[in-house]
């Protein structure tokens, strides 16, 4: 039911929607007063993919007649926009987009190579000759305004940039979202359209904590299988609420299939192992660190059985302020005899004092994506000319503040605010790293990539924002420069690393002012990991700044030598530089921006990425420039004209220089 509408003096309407078996919804418009008495009933037919109605507003205006006619405003289960008038819907908007909670990606498919016949070839021509006679009356300004439709539906036809098929470059891909309704759609990142939507109906009329995870990427040969993702949904009041599993195919769009497992799901570890059909393993823990196993087959678990020892996961309690370490236990007891079940038993415990320390912020690299081209860095004019990152994917940055200080900005004084940043180990529970940041606080931004952290706070002293680096380098292999044991192969620069073995790490370090509040902070990725990496910050003007990582270079001197000028150094000032110019939404907001996600294309120097909020944004950027292609803009025509030119000197210069001999010769 909707609220009262005042039509005229003391006379009231409201309108009542009800929905039928045959997916058609009435609407009902009565006056208060008298409820026998109806003012307006329609019907309209409503697709089943928006769900139910959840609120109704109405409108009302006067018809040529003079009687009230009335317009419903709704708002469906999947969070989308309606306007209803006269037993039709006017228009609609998928408003679902402005709540995503998180975003994955899925390639395309690879395009079929197909025989070509006759026909075909025939038919192909003469929509090119027609083609380009509607272009030229449309150049000519004589296209009338049924061919101008037509050339502008051929434009999108032919354009590359919609097709459902992957390109060379990398650039077409499907952006698999999920909204906080429970309702997936993929959108087309060449023009940004929704190739489909679904309202998941195992996680419908629920209140669930929705996330997104891919579950199958198949390699391009694998074409009888489609990749999909995998939709946990916790729901319940309590922690230890039974979760809910949806499996769905990212290439139709259509639900594989869904379960409600006895356990709830706390955490979701991808593993990097997969089964003949290119699924990937996966373990769901639930909230007494339990271990399921999935795909729930027999060949998972005999490849699982092979990496026991090796699984390793951790867990934060912020509000206990304990992290822990976990590992599988060979020998456990099944209580419901379920042999994709697995208990676990705890590695570690750091346990942060609660009168002094609470955690703000824990961020580790992301699992699986990103790729390191070298683990060397020159640094010249240094003792160790040559120093070796610390490459793990097991490390994690904690941030804990005073619990005085974790309110907002202003509620403590700096004296009681301190703020203390970790580089842990999650396999062993070692601190590779502890600095404190006295008279700081949050909130704390950071982002983790390589060997490096990024972080962002607010400094109290100062009444500025922060941004510090942290670089960790591993101090045994920097050691490691016998050049006969290089040609011998006797060093350990390609030998296995193990969390156990207390490896010798010195980190260095550097603090920085930066102007803005931020709201998301994300760094580019690549291909090859060839490309020099920039930070994309999400200011708290709902623009996202792409900033070089270069001017967060520890090294940074205010007087760098020659050789680290030449290495591309910049000299030490105590602000980050903003560049009007290096925005890369440019003049737009992203209203209510959230995050940002990137995602390497095929084209090495080129990052895709995506910023989500009550507004999307999607761009390319090549934080290098361009490389290894040519722009959009290039001028192919003009590169034509140059050769053909230079032949044709060619030819006449020789036919000159062949007279001019023939001359000489008579002579």
């Amino acid at each position: 039911m909707s609220d009262p509408l005042l039509l005229s003096e003391g006379e009231k309407a409201f309108a009542i929607v009800q929905h039928d078996d045959d997916g058609k919804i009435h609407l009902t418009v009565k006056l208060v007063h008298d409820w026998n008495k109806e003012l307006h009933k329609e019907s309209i037919v409503m697709d089943h993919g928006r769900g139910f109605i959840h609120r109704v507003f109405i409108n009302n205006y006067i018809r040529t007649d003079r009687s009230n006619g009335f317009r419903a405003l709704v708002v469906m289960e999947d969070h989308s926009l309606l306007l209803l008038q006269q037993g039709a819907i006017v228009w609609s908007r998928e408003d679902g987009l402005a709540s995503i909670v998180g975003v994955v990606t899925s390639e395309l498919p690879v395009e079929k190579e197909e025989g070509v016949s006759v026909s075909k070839v025939e038919d192909n021509f003469f929509e090119w000759l027609k083609g380009h006679m509607l272009k030229l009356k449309g150049t000519l300004m004589l296209a009338s305004p049924e061919d101008v439709v037509v050339i502008q539906g051929m434009r999108v036809k032919n354009s590359e940039k919609s097709k459902m098929t992957r390109d060379h470059n990398g650039f077409r891909k499907l952006l698999i979202v999920l909204t906080r309704s429970g309702k997936l759609f993929a959108l087309h990142t060449g023009d940004g359209r929704v190739v489909w939507s679904l309202l998941l109906p195992s996680l419908r009329n629920s209140a669930c904590g929705l996330s997104i995870y891919q579950w199958q990427v198949p390699h391009h040969h694998a074409l009888d299988e489609n990749p999909s993702v995998l939709i946990v949904g916790q729901c319940g009041q309590s922690n230890d609420a039974p979760g809910v599993l949806s499996f769905v195919d990212t290439y139709t769009g259509k639900e594989i299939s869904s379960s409600s497992p006895a356990h709830s799901v706390s955490q979701v570890l991808p593993l990097p192992f997969t089964d003949a059909t290119e699924q990937r393993l996966h373990l769901l823990i639930d909230q007494d660190q339990r271990a399921y196993l999935y795909p729930r087959t027999p060949e998972a678990v005999t490849i699982f059985q092979r990496e026991f020892s090796n699984i390793y996961w951790h867990s934060v309690d912020s509000d206990k302020g304990i992290i822990k370490g976990h590992a599988l236990k060979r020998n456990s007891n099944h209580d419901d005899d379920d042999e994709y079940c697995f208990h676990s038993r705890d590695v570690w415990s750091i346990v942060f004092p609660s009168d002094s320390e609470k955690i703000i912020a824990t961020v580790t690299r992301k699992l699986n994506e990103e790729v390191v081209h070298t683990q060397a860095k020159i640094i010249p004019d240094h003792d160790d000319d040559v120093m070796y990152k610390y490459i793990s994917k097991n490390l994690m940055f904690v941030a804990t503040v005073t619990p005085k200080s974790s309110g907002e900005i202003g509620t403590a004084t700096p004296d009681e605010s301190s703020l203390v940043v970790y580089l842990i180990d999650t396999i062993s529970g070692r601190i590779l790293h502890r600095m404190t940041h006295h008279g700081s606080q949050g909130p704390v931004h950071a982002v983790f990539s390589e060997n490096w952290v990024v972080y962002h706070y607010f400094n109290l002293r100062a009444h500025r924002y922060q941004m510090s680096v942290i670089e960790i380098y591993d101090q045994s292999r920097s050691a490691n420069k016998d050049l006969w044991k290089l040609v011998l192969g006797h060093h350990n620069l390609t030998s296995p690393i193990s969390s156990y073995s207390r490896t010798e790490v010195v980190t260095k370090s550097q603090s920085y002012f930066f102007t803005h509040s931020v709201k998301a902070i994300s760094v580019t990725s690549t291909a090859k990991g060839v490309t020099s990496k920039q930070l994309l910050i999400g200011t708290i003007v709902d623009q996202v700044l792409a900033l070089d990582k270069r001017f967060l270079d520890p090294r940074r001197s205010a007087n760098p030598s020659q050789a680290e000028r030449e290495q591309g150094l910049v000299p030490l000032t105590d602000s980050l530089p903003i560049n009007p110019q290096s925005y890369v939404t440019h003049s737009l907001k992203v209203e209510g921006l959230r995050g940002i996600v990137t995602v390497p294309a095929r084209l090495e120097s080129t990052t895709l990425v995506f910023a989500y909020g009550i507004d999307l944004f999607y761009t390319r950027i090549a934080p290098s420039r361009t490389y290894d292609s040519l722009t959009e803009d290039f001028s192919y025509a003009l590169l034509l004209i140059t050769i053909v030119g230079l032949v044709a000197a060619i030819f006449v210069t020789w036919i000159l220089s062949e007279k001019k001999d023939l001359q000489d010769k008579w002579r």
